[in-house]
């Protein structure tokens, strides 16, 4: 409903403008279809508040005419219904990455969009498992299904979360081709970046023994890894199947399925792994990235200091 209000602000001149964005994004871009959906939904709503804001909905002028007062007014009435910092910073990215592409297209200073700044948040660092509740959290998933593919099917996509860093996403999109899994598997994550992974033997024996046991044809082009009436897995079924494991081996609720791919970077980088090699094999676009794994090294290291140093 909320959605349908916003496009009933838009003119229609806006409302094409706004669906070419999207066009480029998908074919040049490569942005996957939920990333689509979440900036469309962010400049939409961004576009219904000027309307109301500037007392009604204002054509592709208009839009070219903001000033700085109107994204500040936006920001606040944004903070008023309680959105976070972190909420607010990504809706404003999606605003600024809209009006960079319009500009660049149709030769306009956006300078008042382009230069507002997001509010200030904490980063959140990545909450890995130690080594030991990582495999602790792959052999617990054999207790909670009576079906052996089910329990074989559940170890062999968190162990390629663990083993190979995969996210969610790219472990239960993985092609019925890959169930016997090369030693290097070619990844495409986010935004179309694609990466070689290496795959360890323990990633494709749990891969072979799924698809020994799995009772559903795992012909090429369908999903490797099935739901229990032979669709593609989704990754809520990973989820909660992660979250009864981990209740009852008592590890914390951040062990989740992207906990597994932070555990892989932050194992690595333990063992001496060097930080860009990480970064490549993360898919991460930015070695900023990769370097929030540092600092949950430095934290531990601090930790140990702090309990051990006999002057602490």
């Amino acid at each position: 409903m909320a959605q349908q209000r916003s496009s009933l602000s838009l003119t229609p001149a806006v409302r094409d403008l706004l669906e070419a964005w999207l066009t480029h994004l998908r074919g040049v871009r490569g942005r996957a279809e939920a990333t689509l959906s979440a900036y469309g939904a962010d400049v939409r709503e961004f576009l219904a508040f000027q309307s109301e804001h500037l007392g009604g909905a204002p054509g592709p002028a208009g839009l070219r005419a903001l000033q700085t007062r109107d994204l500040r007014a936006w920001m606040a009435a944004q903070r008023a219904r309680d959105v976070g910092a972190r909420s607010l910073a990504r809706r404003l990215s999606a605003v600024k990455a809209f009006y960079k592409w319009w500009a660049e297209r149709d030769a306009f200073d956006a300078t008042a969009v382009l230069s507002m700044r997001a509010p200030k948040h904490i980063r959140r660092l990545p909450r890995p498992l130690s080594e030991g509740g990582a495999k602790d959290m792959i052999a617990g998933l054999a207790d909670q299904d009576d079906r052996d593919w089910v329990q074989a099917r559940d170890m062999a996509v968190v162990t390629l979360l663990y083993g190979c860093g995969l996210r969610i996403s790219e472990a239960l999109g993985l092609d019925a081709r890959h169930a016997a899994l090369p030693g290097v598997l070619r990844i495409t994550g986010k935004g179309g970046k694609e990466r070689e992974v290496p795959v360890l033997p323990a990633a494709q024996e749990a891969c072979a023994r799924y698809a020994r046991l799995c009772p559903h044809d795992l012909a090429p082009g369908t999903p490797l890894f099935r739901a229990i009436r032979g669709g593609g897995l989704g990754p809520r079924a990973v989820a909660k199947v992660m979250e009864k494991t981990r209740l009852q081996l008592g590890l914390p609720s951040t062990a989740t399925p992207h906990a597994m791919r932070h555990s892989f970077a932050t194992h690595l980088l333990d063992a001496g792994g060097d930080l860009r090699a990480i970064q490549e094999l993360l898919g991460h676009a930015s070695l900023s990235t990769t370097q929030a794994y540092t600092a949950v090294d430095t934290a531990r290291l601090m930790e140990v200091y702090n309990a051990a140093h006999p002057k602490a």
